[in-house]
Order: structure tokens, then C-alpha cells, then sequence
């Protein structure tokens, strides 16, 4: 099992106690936003639909790399590398 550093975003901190930054363990993404989720109860929620498939309006990124153009959930997460969430921002 690695650990990943992933960066939560302002607006899901309510969710881990206004850190930033927080350890998760996991081999995928999938894995990743499980372990998160026990850890931090709901976050899962806002991340996922009701589907499982990651919300239209967030992407997450694998170190620079927009797990939407790798292997979505699938997409591994090797030790030590940085996960991050970041909600999409809409308007003009």
C-alpha cells in the first residue's frame, strides 16, 4: 500500500479540518478517495457522484497528469506522489 499526499481544496476543508494537505493510502486513485474517505467522512461524496465516476465540475490530478486522460479511478498512485483535487471554475 503507498501513501500519497493529497491537496484539498479551500472548499472541501470543512471536511479535514481546514488542512490543505493530507496523507492517504492507496495503489489507485480509486483506492486513494476510500481511504480518504474514511478518514475525512463525506469527502468521497463531493468528488464522486452518485455513480461512482468523478463529478463532472472536479478533476484530479495524479502529479500533472489529468486522471480524466489516464485511467480515470484506475489510475495509479505510486508512493510519495501528490494527488490533487481541484474543482473546476465555471463562468465568464
Amino acid at each position: 500500500m503507498s501513501t500519497v499526499s493529497v491537496r484539498i481544496p479551500t472548499i472541501l476543508r470543512t471536511y479535514t479540518d481546514g488542512e490543505s494537505e493530507v496523507k492517504a493510502d492507496g495503489g489507485t486513485l480509486r483506492e486513494v478517495i476510500a481511504d480518504l474517505d474514511a478518514s475525512y467522512s463525506g469527502i468521497a461524496a463531493r468528488i464522486l457522484d452518485d455513480n461512482g465516476k468523478i463529478r463532472r465540475f472536479v478533476n484530479v490530478y495524479v502529479g500533472d497528469e489529468d486522471v480524466r486522460f489516464a485511467e480515470g479511478l484506475d489510475t495509479p498512485t505510486p508512493a510519495g506522489s501528490q494527488v490533487s483535487v481541484i474543482p473546476a471554475v465555471a463562468g465568464g
